[in-house]
């Protein structure tokens, strides 16, 4: 197994609110990954005293250890226990039913000698790449879903569609939240390597329609995570000066983009991304 790692903050004078980890448990057999991209609060009070990145190391690291210990859970129960043992640590301290309670998308990979599972909990993707050199993305749409309007202001997201039916959801203090995630598995042989994107590295294709899936693992297995984020800030930047462009990319992945485009928020977001050949 050969993996590569990159966790960028989207700027130097912010704590990174991202995680990432891989771990090989020790029989050598299997292996697995845990991504997370903390979401940023707003400004004011929002119940907790606790930053983003306290938050993310806690689950982050409890999805760690379950995900190499715990064989006999699945995925769904691992993120389960994870968010309820967070919550734990907290509850006594911070009001959990905030709903800008410390939050963040999660991606969990975890395989054996057969096969690989996954989950995948809000915008944050994970890519498949089989024995064929097909790539497939395995992503949350609910936020593609959205009505008009839902995400117009954070208030409205908040009031409306954060962590509700109808909405999108988040790993935050409810563990019945994990029900609602992205799972599957795949047989191992069907899957050569895996590469696993926060929304500030997924960027290359949903934001800037730089190519499409296959040849943003195309990217990471050529360049590198590290490439990977440099190409995005490259693209940031020459987007902030008005010159970038999607010339060349899908009509499918045009379309992305430019819903995408109406979301923007950051100039340059925490991007981490996990590249891993089986």
């Amino acid at each position: 197994m050969h993996t590569e790692i990159s966790c960028v903050p989207g700027d130097p004078e912010r704590p990174n609110e991202d995680w990432a980890s891989v771990a090989v448990p020790a029989s050598g057999r299997g292996g697995a990954v845990i991504v997370l991209d903390g979401v940023t609060p707003l400004e004011g009070d929002v119940g907790c005293v606790h930053p983003v990145p306290w938050f993310t190391a806690r689950l982050g690291g409890t999805l760690t250890e379950l995900s190499a210990s715990r064989a006999d859970l699945t995925l769904t129960d691992i993120l389960a226990e994870a968010i309820r043992r967070t919550a734990d640590a907290h509850r006594a301290t911070c009001d959990l039913s905030h709903v800008r309670t410390p939050q963040a998308t999660v991606v969990l990979a975890r395989w054996d000698t057969a096969s690989l599972e996954h989950l995948v909990l809000s915008d944050s993707v994970l890519l498949l790449e089989s024995a064929d050199g097909s790539v497939r993305a395995v992503r949350d749409d609910r936020l593609d879903r959205l009505p008009p309007g839902a995400l117009a202001t954070q208030a409205i997201a908040d009031a409306t569609v954060r962590n509700r039916e109808g909405g999108f959801f988040t790993a935050a203090a409810d563990p019945s939240v994990a029900t609602r995630a992205v799972t599957g598995r795949t047989p191992l042989h069907e899957v050569r390597a895996l590469a696993a994107l926060t929304d500030g590295a997924t960027r290359w294709t949903e934001r800037f329609a730089a190519g499409d899936w296959a040849d943003c693992f195309g990217v990471l297995r050529k360049e590198g995570p590290r490439g990977l984020i440099a190409r995005v800030r490259a693209l940031e930047t020459a987007d902030a000066e008005g010159t970038a462009g999607a010339a060349g990319a899908v009509e499918a992945v045009e379309a992305v983009a430019r819903t995408r485009l109406r979301r923007r928020g950051k100039r340059h977001d925490d991007a981490t991304a996990v590249y891993v050949e089986l």
